[in-house]
């Protein structure tokens, strides 16, 4: 293990701006998870293969450290919310009730912020610190952001030789406790509430997406229309040659983290990097333009529930658009055509198919204001 901590140690001093004791204290925890993970692992007893997988479980560390710390704490906290709402997105709503939209993301706000409370509880426990312990440096945030997406991803063994990850379980119990007259009053508060303009209440639609798309126990409507755009979108992709983006996204799919992608399609992390933004620009263009109805359907944000937003929300994106997009609006809303609307306004159909996409753009931006930052903070 003290070559593992010269490895984190060295990686650390030289990819941040941290204090040398900083590094030290990080590299040290992050050593010592490692080593306990291989000593209470009999997968990894049993390979005869120690050293490999602890030279990989902590190169996985720290990448997933320094991931987080070149973000910085506020695009940080962002990542982190975005990527444990997108997994609990499915589990979150009440059974007793068809909750909208809206009301589901507020419950994912009062979920997760019990649950980052019990990550940095667990953060403590296991790493030996004070009960008073925080994140004070952008490191140490890094490093927390970092665990807390692990250990929400933490698979817990269940009956029948079955898992499942430790925040979907947490999630699940959650939504059970819920009475269905607390539902109702947030999805009504919900409803009635109004939009902070605050970065940090921000998430990346595509995230949401993308997310959605390798959620499991659907119920039977839900899956077919996942179902559909799985099918479209490679499609989508195949139809423009864009074969590794598909095989990309079919690894997905598999909810399969970044190491084993790299490994399966033989690419380097940059070139890995490289094609998930390729594959992201792809997502965008199909979701906003080419098979937005769908896609929008699939998420409860279409036309006919006004793309999701509440009653506040859509009278603050009806006064943020142009004349000529209000009138595109109210002519999709009737029906027509993007040929009939064309000729109404005047316009080619290349012109009316840029105009409702930014449109589009526009509620994605109003709707995913509220959904808030990872609720942590530290001196950066």
């Amino acid at each position: 293990m003290e070559a593992i901590f010269q490895l984190l140690l060295n990686e650390l001093k030289q990819a941040t701006r941290a204090s040398q004791q900083n590094c030290r204290d990080v590299a040290s925890r992050l050593a010592d998870e490692v080593s306990r993970i291989c000593a209470e692992s009999k997968r990894i007893q049993s390979s005869g293969e120690i050293e490999a997988w602890s030279l990989s479980l902590a190169r996985h560390r720290l990448k997933q450290c320094l991931k987080y710390y070149q973000l910085g704490s506020h695009r940080g906290r962002v990542e982190l919310h975005s990527t444990l709402s997108a997994v609990v997105y499915r589990y979150i709503t009440p059974p007793q009730i068809q909750s909208s939209y809206q009301a589901r993301l507020t419950l994912i706000e009062d979920f997760l912020q019990s649950f980052y409370i019990e990550s940095i509880n667990a953060f403590r426990r296991e790493n030996g610190l004070p009960t008073n312990y925080s994140p004070r440096t952008l490191l140490e945030l890094a490093e927390y952001m970092a665990f807390t997406e692990r250990y929400g991803k933490r698979r817990i063994p269940l009956p029948g030789r079955r898992s499942q990850q430790l925040i979907i379980l947490r999630a699940q119990t959650f939504s059970q406790q819920q009475p269905p007259e607390t539902a109702i009053d947030i999805e009504q508060a919900a409803e009635g509430a109004t939009g902070e303009n605050d970065q940090t209440r921000s998430a990346a639609p595509m995230q949401q997406v993308r997310e959605q798309m390798v959620a499991q126990d659907l119920e039977p409507s839900e899956d077919v229309l996942r179902q559909a755009v799985v099918k479209e979108l490679m499609t989508y992709l195949e139809e423009r040659q864009q074969q590794d983006c598909a095989d990309y996204f079919a690894l997905r799919l598999q909810d399969l983290p970044a190491n084993e992608i790299e490994t399966i399609l033989g690419l380097t992390s940059r070139q890995r990097d490289y094609l998930q933004q390729r594959f992201k620009y792809h997502l965008i263009r199909f979701a906003l333009s080419h098979h937005w109805e769908l896609v929008h359907q699939w998420l409860e944000a279409d036309l006919e529930r006004n793309f999701g937003l509440t009653s506040n929300q859509w009278k603050l994106f009806q006064s943020s658009i142009t004349h000529q997009q209000a009138e595109l609006l109210r002519l999709k809303q009737k029906g027509l055509n993007e040929r009939a609307i064309a000729q109404t306004l005047g316009c080619t159909v290349n012109q009316i198919q840029k105009q409702w996409t930014k449109l589009l753009e526009q509620a994605w931006e109003i709707r995913n204001n509220l959904i808030s930052g990872a609720g942590v903070s530290a001196d950066e």
